[in-house]
């Protein structure tokens, strides 16, 4: 009888598990995580939980009596030390051995540290898992009730979604952004500029190109305040790192497992290894033009998941989707279909004053990706167009009488 383990109890490892389960895989599969909790949803950390607005029972992904039923084996608060490629088996931190046949790498990602003197004081957090947000919420707490300021370290999403809820506790919050431009990796300049403005309207004092020296702090090692390079000292009583994550790659490369900003797979996520596979945030994918791309989404981490139990049994389900990804900031959703980088021209679908509208990106008249503000109906056809490799003009897109959906019959 054939053994899987699948190490990360994340969104990608649960929907490998289950759907070995699902496709008929009668072995054993046994889900090892570093936490203590079962597996739960990520997405709401830096927003509903954070916010104190979710029970836990809501931020339970599966539990242990329901992967139990499925005849998963569960096993918390457990670290993999090391991958033994030709045993085939795992060795553990409490110095037991655990044997697979196949091995599935669900190792997440953890968030990058700052790098500057003081960064290791009480109160500068990052966010990342429930531990990571449990500690925030209980800071923002004591910034609640000192009415002491958080500063947010990255104007990307996390960094973002975080400074939205501070302002909805009525905590003053600025974002320390060290590019010219929010979100400037994944979005237009135009859409960059609209959620730059969003956050000012809700209070929020940004600062683009910024610099910081170090993080001073009082006698007990406790956050007070960063200090810019030009000497201006910005208080705060919580400092948020949001700059960046990197792939937990470490124990596949120490196995020989080739990486390269995080385990290199197929598109059935296989590795290097034939028996050794990766999903989710920890694995870049090789495209058909030999380029590796590593998302971070819900979609992918499943869809990744999926992909892997497929091979495992055989089968061909090679992850080809258009990936998507959300973000929620106040009340407005982002929803953004596709991928656009490359991007040189883009078009305004909707009344971006309005609150309610898309920007299509577009590279010499093909669409690339669509970013939906409140506009659901935008997104989900954005999906279809892209899935179908269908490219309105620029001017098909601004005229909002023009019907899109026409362009797919």
């Amino acid at each position: 009888m054939s053994a899987v383990v699948i190490i990360g109890t994340g969104q990608a490892g649960v929907q490998a598990a289950e759907a070995l389960r699902a496709g008929g895989f009668t072995g054993t599969i046994d889900l090892v995580g570093d936490e203590p909790h079962p597996p739960y949803h990520r997405p709401p950390l830096s927003k509903a939980w954070l916010a104190g607005e979710m029970e836990a029972a809501q931020l339970t992904m599966r539990s242990p009596e329901v992967l139990a039923r499925k005849n998963i084996n569960l096993r918390t608060s457990v670290t993999v030390t090391a991958i033994n490629r030709t045993s085939k088996q795992l060795v553990l931190n409490d110095g037991s051995s655990l044997s697979f046949d196949y091995l599935v790498l669900a190792t997440g990602a953890s968030p990058r540290k700052l790098s500057i003197p003081g960064s290791d004081a009480n109160g500068v957090l990052a966010l990342r898992s429930m531990a990571d947000a449990n500690a925030m919420a209980e800071r923002l707490a004591v910034c609640s009730q000192q009415q002491l300021p958080v500063v947010v370290v990255g104007g990307g999403f996390i960094g973002l979604e975080v400074a939205a809820t501070a302002r909805k506790k009525g905590l003053a919050v600025t974002v320390l952004e060290a590019a010219p431009r929010l979100l400037g990796r994944v979005l237009a300049p135009v859409l960059s500029d609209w959620y730059a403005a969003l956050h000012q309207s809700h209070g929020v004092q940004l600062i683009l190109n910024a610099r910081m020296q170090q993080i001073e702090a009082d006698a007990n090692n406790t956050v007070t305040g960063v200090r810019l390079e030009d000497g201006t000292l910005i208080p705060a009583g919580l400092v948020v790192v949001g700059i960046g994550v990197a792939a937990n790659d470490q124990l596949a490369r120490d196995a020989g497992v080739i990486c390269d900003r995080g385990i290199v797979v197929d598109a059935h996520g296989q590795c290097s290894e034939s028996a050794i596979f990766a999903a989710g945030d920890c694995a870049a994918r090789t495209l058909a033009d030999g380029s590796l791309i590593r998302l971070e989404s819900v979609q992918n981490a499943t869809e990744q998941g999926k992909s892997v139990a497929a091979a495992i049994l055989g089968q061909e389900r090679p992850f080809t989707a258009t990936p998507w990804f959300w973000s929620d900031q106040y009340d407005k959703k982002l929803q953004m279909a596709g991928l656009s980088m490359g991007a040189t021209d883009w078009a305004v679908r909707g009344d971006m004053q309005s609150g309610s509208f898309s920007v299509y990106h577009l590279r010499d008249g093909k669409l690339l990706a669509v970013d939906s503000v409140n506009a659901a109906k935008d997104h989900l056809q954005a999906r279809k167009l892209l899935d179908a490799h269908v490219s309105p003009s620029a001017a098909q897109i601004a005229d909002l009488n023009f019907d899109l959906a026409g362009l797919l019959t």
